[in-house]
Order: C-alpha cells, then sequence, then structure tokens
C-alpha cells in the first residue's frame, strides 16, 4: 500500500533516486531517539555530480537553487531508508543547513537553499516546516555549487 508522503510525491511527478552511499568515513544517517541525523547531501543526479563550481561566477543563482532542490531530493532519499522505506514515519523536518559554494561577491545564500526548504515543505507540508542555516563557503567537496544537511523526526 502507497503511503501518504509516497502518494504527494507521485502526484509531483518525483521519483526518488537510491540514497547516495558515503564518500569518505561516515554514514549516510544516524538514528538516535527519534531523531534523524541526514550527513551533507550534494547535487547527485542520475548521471553523477551536477552544478559544481562557484555560484555566482561559474553557477547562476537558478541552477543553484535547482542543485539545493537535488540535494534535497538526496535528503529525502535518506529519510526513507532510515524509515525502512515509510515516509509516513515522519514527523517534523526540524533542520536543515545549507552551504553555499559561492564567489566572493555573491551574497543570496537564503534564496539558493529555498530551493530545498521549498521541496520539503511541498513534500511534507506543516511537516516540512523547519528551522535552517544559508552560509557562504569558501569551497565544497567535489567543488559542488551546494551541500545540505537535515535533522528529521520521526516516530
Amino acid at each position: 500500500m502507497t503511503g501518504i508522503i509516497d502518494a504527494k510525491l507521485e502526484d509531483l511527478g518525483i521519483l526518488l533516486p537510491q540514497p547516495a552511499t558515503p564518500a569518505a568515513n561516515y554514514v549516510p544517517y544516524v538514528i538516535t531517539g527519534n531523531l534523524v541525523f541526514i550527513s551533507g547531501q550534494v547535487p547527485v543526479g542520475p548521471q553523477g555530480l551536477m552544478y559544481q563550481g562557484k555560484v555566482g561566477r561559474d553557477v547562476s543563482a537558478e541552477d543553484a537553487i535547482a542543485a539545493a532542490r537535488l540535494c534535497a531530493l538526496n535528503i529525502i532519499a535518506q529519510v526513507k531508508a532510515a524509515c525502512d522505506g515509510n515516509l509516513d514515519r515522519v514527523t517534523r523536518c526540524v533542520k536543515l543547513g545549507g552551504f553555499v559554494n559561492g564567489s566572493p561577491d555573491f551574497d543570496q545564500h537564503p534564496a539558493v537553499i529555498n530551493g530545498a526548504s521549498d521541496l520539503i515543505g511541498e513534500v511534507f507540508g506543516e511537516k516540512g516546516k523547519h528551522a535552517r542555516f544559508a552560509v557562504g563557503a569558501g569551497n565544497l567537496p567535489f567543488d559542488v555549487a551546494v551541500e545540505i544537511d537535515a535533522i528529521f523526526e520521526i516516530e
């Protein structure tokens, strides 16, 4: 039987990717109590890494927003794995942390991370309202434009 969140994803035309495997010595998520901490997710698509370079120089703000949305898709895929495939176990997205690999003069970090926040809200509704930060970074792994981590509460 399809769950409520899976049905919402289908209505939105979203097919979740397979959860990414870690690129270094860490795990993709940790569950402690009723919280799931999702490791930083980068914009990995079907063909691999996407949206590489400095936002404001190599990557447009619009493409960086798309990168943040892709990071959010990868976050949701990790949450689904943590919930044994049942996204209806999510009771709240608690927090997103967004890092933007921006050029020195780029200052629209919150607008970029909205790409992730908006998707989380579309998918989870009220349960998707979260605290967050959006900061600029001097560089990010693999020269990606955006990296986002998350904390979810589950039942």
